[in-house]
């Protein structure tokens, strides 16, 4: 399949398959953007935008050849200009394999506003067939979009979504998981390109665990504990990372393994006493009385892959309490504070399961040494000691 090389069309005049999982592509309508329209257009230009798009070719003359210019007609026009990729309404201009044929060098997609059933039929027979779909929903439910984004299941189009924000950029893209290719910002203020870059190009990069000594376990009275549940189904080898000192951590599992007595939770990682850290994505701790419903916090599996899921409640109780203490290969200590109880695990190499009570000196466990020290969750370089 011919996909963009970055920004530009291949000589095939296809921006891509169905890049679900892929590099997803921004847009910034021009159209509508009124006194703002130069300042958001340097604004997309400066962040690599994918793509502009514009009614007149005039609009697009400007542009530097590095952005794929994106022509959305009212009317056909006589000359395209630099168009890369004319978008029409398959309804009204004709099929853009037809009018391919009919204006050789010009390359074709189609766009829908979708505001009722017909108009999401003819989307769904777009998205199959077309190498660019271009899609406004209407109303405010993602029904359609989901309906489309299953239709173009196996195809090798892209679909992109008219988005009138960025707060509706970051929902687009997780619809069905995966959400469409990319999105069009409209109606932008300045910043807003810089913002929607930030949103659909934000990646959870791995992390590099590294594999920890146990030195000692021990009962550590009474205190309290945070149970974290999340929005989401963890896996078998996914946790979060909990310690008593910022700069070390240990993967603590989700409550994905049977035990006898109760069921199994695969939403929830008990995950230690409350002033332990967390990381909330890949950069930021928080310490897990901080955490709270709406939220986010870094699931984590033992090959060090990361996600950002969301804290749908975090359950703080009264618990008999075990210290766990490690050693890195670099010599740094670790400390973990969770219940006392064989329920709360941790994972080892290979994604060995724990159970905490069962941990003896020279057991091996998986953690994760941030490196820095921590001022309010954020990475600071100063003098501190943690015992």
């Amino acid at each position: 399949m011919t996909v963009i090389d970055e920004n530009k069309l291949t000589a095939a005049g296809s921006p891509g398959g169905t890049d679900f999982g892929g590099d997803r592509k921004c847009w910034l309508d021009l159209r509508g953007l009124g006194e703002w329209r130069q300042a958001v257009g340097e604004e997309a230009l400066h962040q690599g935008f994918d793509a502009i798009v514009a009614a007149d070719p005039a609009d697009l003359a400007p542009l530097p050849p590095s952005v794929t210019r994106v022509l959305v007609p009212e009317e056909l026009p006589d000359d395209f200009g630099v168009a890369d990729l004319v978008l029409v309404d398959p309804r009204r201009h004709g099929m853009p394999s037809v009018l391919a044929e009919r204006h050789p060098g010009v390359r074709f997609g189609s766009r829908h506003d979708v505001r009722d059933p017909d108009d999401l039929a003819a989307a769904c027979e777009s998205v199959r067939r077309d190498p660019v779909v271009l899609l406004h929903f209407l109303d405010p439910t993602n029904i359609p979009m989901e309906i489309v984004l299953a239709a173009a299941d196996g195809a090798e189009g892209t679909i992109i979504t008219r988005v009138d924000g960025v707060d509706d950029a970051a929902v687009h893209l997780s619809v069905l998981e995966h959400g469409p290719g990319g999105v069009m910002l409209a109606g932008a203020a300045p910043g807003e390109a810089t913002r929607l870059a930030q949103v659909v190009r934000d990646r959870s990069p791995d992390l590099e665990l590294v594999t920890l000594t146990v030195t000692g376990v021990r009962h550590a009275g009474t205190g309290e504990r945070a149970c974290v549940d999340t929005c989401t189904y963890l896996r078998q080898d996914e946790g979060i990372l909990v310690g008593s000192r910022s700069r070390g951590m240990v993967l603590c599992v989700s409550e994905t393994h049977p035990l006898p007595y109760m069921p199994t939770r695969p939403f929830r990682v008990n995950a230690g006493a409350i002033m332990s850290y967390t990381l909330a994505d890949h950069e930021h701790t928080r310490y897990l009385s901080e955490l709270a419903a709406g939220g986010t916090v870094l699931a984590v599996g033992a090959d060090g892959r990361t996600r950002r899921v969301t804290v749908g409640r975090v359950k703080i109780e009264t618990r008999p309490l075990l210290s766990i203490d490690a050693v890195a290969p670099t010599g740094e200590r670790v400390n973990l504070i969770v219940q006392d109880d064989w329920h709360v695990r941790v994972l080892g190499p290979g994604a060995t399961v724990h159970n905490s009570t069962s941990l003896r000196p020279g057991d091996e466990v998986l953690g994760y040494l941030p490196g820095r020290e921590r001022h309010v969750g954020y990475p600071i370089d100063e003098l501190c000691y943690e015992q």
